[in-house]
């Protein structure tokens, strides 16, 4: 299993301040679902932070994002090592596979993939 990218999650309800704030570091707006916000790097795309109101589909908003390239092997990992599932493994309909996970310090992490 390989790591794609590693994402913070900032839980804010200044969606467009948020934006207005990282635009002038350089980060412009790659994704906005309404309650997630992704900001990227036009020059290194994989430097990213998300921004977040809440998440639609899980019970908390997870610290930190880490995109992998075979979620299912890294949900294995995770279950047969005793960690906390904090949210099962499901497809989401704006096209990723993932799952929520308690990390040693308790911040959750959200591991995901996206579908082809």
């Amino acid at each position: 299993m390989a790591v794609r990218r590693v994402v913070p999650n900032v839980q804010s309800q200044a969606m467009a301040e948020n934006r207005e704030f990282y635009g002038l570091l350089g980060l412009e707006e790659v994704m906005n679902l309404g309650w997630i916000m992704t900001l990227a790097s036009p020059t290194a795309p994989t430097a990213q932070i998300s921004v977040m109101t809440g998440d639609k589909t899980a019970p908390v908003v997870p610290d930190l994002s880490v995109e992998v390239d075979d979620v299912d092997a890294a949900y294995a990992a995770m279950r047969e090592s005793g960690a906390e599932i904090v949210h099962p493994l499901r497809d989401e309909e704006w096209g990723v596979r993932r799952f929520f996970v308690r990390d040693p310090t308790g911040r959750v992490i959200n591991v995901l993939s996206h579908r082809r």
